[in-house]
């Protein structure tokens, strides 16, 4: 029984649950915008919420926070100077997600999640 368990379990383990998170919060914050299934994209919303919301105060403590999601040094850097700054008289809702249609091979409901240009 799934009982009290929040959130979506993708067929994955939540050690894969979470290193898809982190890989897909890396592409997302190095490219502006990824395409994938619209069920991941929703799990990634919330996560990187979170992590944009820790790097608009740019505290030390933040960035070591931020230092167990994003491996990347240069991704790390661009979060917290480019990133963070540009929404911090934005409440929340940095992101968009966009349903894109079917994926050809199996029917899958593919979704565009993008930043929001603050």
């Amino acid at each position: 029984m799934r009982h009290r368990k929040a959130g979506r379990q993708l067929r994955r383990t939540s050690e894969q649950k979470l290193a898809l998170m982190r890989s897909l919060a890396s592409s997302l914050i190095e490219r502006g915008a990824i395409e994938t299934t619209e069920a991941k994209a929703k799990e990634l919303r919330p996560f990187v919420e979170r992590l944009i919301t820790k790097a608009r105060s740019g505290t030390l403590h933040d960035r070591r926070l931020l230092g167990r999601h994003i491996q990347k040094r240069e991704t790390a850097d661009k979060l917290f100077k480019e990133i963070g700054p540009r929404y911090t008289t934005r409440a929340g809702g940095y992101t968009r997600i966009l349903k894109t249609g079917h994926r050809k091979g199996d029917g899958a409901e593919m979704a565009r999640i993008e930043l929001i240009g603050g």
